[in-house]
């Protein structure tokens, strides 16, 4: 092994040829429009129900200003993914990205975080839908069995809380330890299962397996009707809004407005699925792209909107709340438009779900096609033209854990995967700027000439940290915070010698930051997965490897005689 052979690179020109497609046998049938509505429905999921009012408690009305400001900060990160887009129409998202760029060992590691952050996110979402589902059957006077709509897991740590004397319980958590105690028993175990979450996991799985074609038609009938109903949420508010409420604008000052920074933003991410469908799109150099630029100017201005409207009808001081659009609908006794909301709530998760359970087996079909993983992942059925046996793995990946698994344990280990693949995917866009490979891509991120900017920018912010009198406190609670300003100060020396372009550093230090925001589990988590990641890669992909296989050749080429 050597250094050469971990960042072997794929030849950019040969994937635009369509070398890697060729022969996948996968239906082009996606325009613009539906790889839009594709990025809308992993954007606006059960976030825009709940972020919202937790980030307008903190910072009042002025939130609505931080979408915007959030927004912005995702475009950096965007404009990235759709350079590489329109260099690239296959298959695999930042993994394909990160491969032509920097190379191979980057590849397999972003793979198998994406494999991570689709699959968990999936799990959440779920399990979200399933309470969503059981509380809109309650207001129809159906009473779903409260023993099949929630995880052993859940049931079980909330039994032992109620059992040390744990005080202070919230009251979800005392009803999960008394259903519990109630469930019925075999063999002498409790039987728990979250029965909704692995349903809908099923049957989306299965509408994924027959065709894109008839996923596309499901998704484009759900964003639409979920956007008609945000639509008219907002317009029924806008006439309960008292502009009183809107003063003062921020009464938490910036802190209190930067706070929910971390939680806005994670309501943004998901336009990065759009890149999955490569294959399947009509004319992905062109369009995806647009698509995903499409989307966050969408989902921004519904965002802020409804943040105007949710602080407009009552004081931000009353939406510390989990459901925010349901409360004050029932504050200003609209009890009809509540339950509107709790049905598009479920809408909007259906449509997330379907999303992400079509981007997984695409990503490992991809990884598959280049070697790192077994070739059945990347077998496309001959009738559907689907990755079918991915497609079915990813099912039973997302189901089974979701029946069972305790909704906060599988939250931990949502976002570092994320943020670590856009941090590689503005990486590599700075280093084909770097190699000249920008020239050949039909869109690009617009240059500006970060050579001064970028340290400017990192005194600034050290003075501004450096002038809070608790930074000492802060960097010993957020340790992270060192590497941050380490990798900026970094940055501000390559940039001065290579002039990087401003924005893609601008969506490595976003990104960076906001993965400071997180917890040690989340880290713990994400390290153990990385490290079964590459015991399969030096067990499997390393020597299956494609790219190893033709250097073998080259270098042995009597085993071609």
């Amino acid at each position: 092994m050597n250094l050469n052979s971990f960042i072997r690179k794929k030849s950019i020109d040969s994937i635009s040829g369509g070398g890697d497609s060729i022969g996948s046998g996968m239906k082009r049938v996606l325009g613009v429009r539906d790889l839009t509505l594709f990025g809308i429905a992993a954007i606006v999921g059960a976030g825009i129900f709940s972020t919202i009012g937790r980030a307008a408690f903190h910072g009042g009305p002025a939130v609505s200003l931080l979408f915007v400001f959030v927004a912005i900060a995702c475009i950096f990160t965007a404009l990235c993914y759709a350079q590489f887009a329109s260099m690239i129409s296959v298959s695999g998202s930042a993994y394909t990205y990160t491969y032509v760029s920097l190379g191979e060992i980057f590849a397999w590691t972003i793979g198998w975080a994406l494999i991570l952050e689709y699959a968990v996110s999936n799990m959440v979402i779920a399990i979200s839908w399933s309470e969503y589902f059981t509380t809109l059957l309650q207001g129809f006077n159906i009473e779903w069995p409260d023993w099949l709509a929630i995880g052993y897991a859940t049931a079980y740590k909330a039994h032992n809380a109620v059992l040390h004397g744990d005080t202070d319980l919230p009251e979800h958590i005392l009803k999960a330890a008394q259903i519990y105690q109630n469930a019925p028993e075999l063999f002498g175990s409790k039987i728990l299962i979250n029965l909704p979450a692995g349903l809908v996991v099923t049957a989306l799985t299965f509408l994924v397996f027959l065709g894109i074609k008839e996923s596309k038609a499901l998704n484009n009938l759900l964003v639409y009707l979920k956007i008609g109903i945000i639509l008219a949420v907002i317009l029924i508010g806008a006439f309960f809004v008292k502009p009183e409420n809107w003063s003062p604008f921020a009464p938490n000052g910036i802190q209190g407005v930067l706070g929910g920074v971390a939680a806005v933003f994670f309501a943004f991410i998901g336009f990065d699925s759009i890149s999955t469908t490569a294959e399947e799109s009509k004319n992905p150099q062109r369009d995806m792209p647009r698509a995903m630029l499409y989307c966050l100017g969408i989902c921004t201005i519904l965002y802020v909107a409804i943040a105007l409207v949710l602080t407009g009808m009552v004081n931000y001081k009353n939406l510390g709340v989990d459901d925010p659009l349901a409360y004050v609908f029932h504050l200003v006794n609209m009890d009809f438009v509540a339950g509107v909301i709790s049905f598009t709530a479920i809408i909007a998760i259906t449509s997330a779900i379907l999303v992400f359970q079509i981007g997984q087996p695409r990503i490992w079909m991809t990884m598959s096609r280049d070697g790192l993983l077994w070739p059945k992942f990347s077998k496309i059925h001959p009738k559907y033209k689907t990755p079918s046996f991915s497609t079915i793995i990813t099912g039973v990946v997302v189901c089974i854990p979701s029946l069972f698994l305790d909704m906060q344990f599988v939250v931990d280990l949502t976002s570092v995967g994320t943020f670590f693949a856009f941090i590689l995917v503005c990486s590599g866009i700075l280093f084909l700027d770097h190699k000249g490979e920008s020239k050949k891509a039909k869109f690009k991120v617009p240059y500006i000439n970060g050579q001064y900017i970028i340290f400017i920018l990192f005194i600034v912010g050290v003075s501004l940290f450096i002038g809070k009198t608790d930074y000492t406190e802060v960097i010993l609670s957020k340790p992270l915070l060192i590497v941050f300003w380490a990798v900026w100060l970094g940055l501000s020396v390559a940039a001065f010698r290579y002039k990087f372009s401003l924005l893609p550093v601008l969506g490595i230090l976003t990104n960076l930051y906001l993965m400071t925001e997180l917890g040690w589990s989340n880290w713990v988590m994400f390290l153990i997965w990385l490290s079964i990641g590459l015991l399969i890669y030096f067990g499997y992909g390393y020597k299956k490897s494609k790219l190893a296989l033709q250097r073998e050749r080259i270098s042995n080429p009597k085993d071609l005689m």
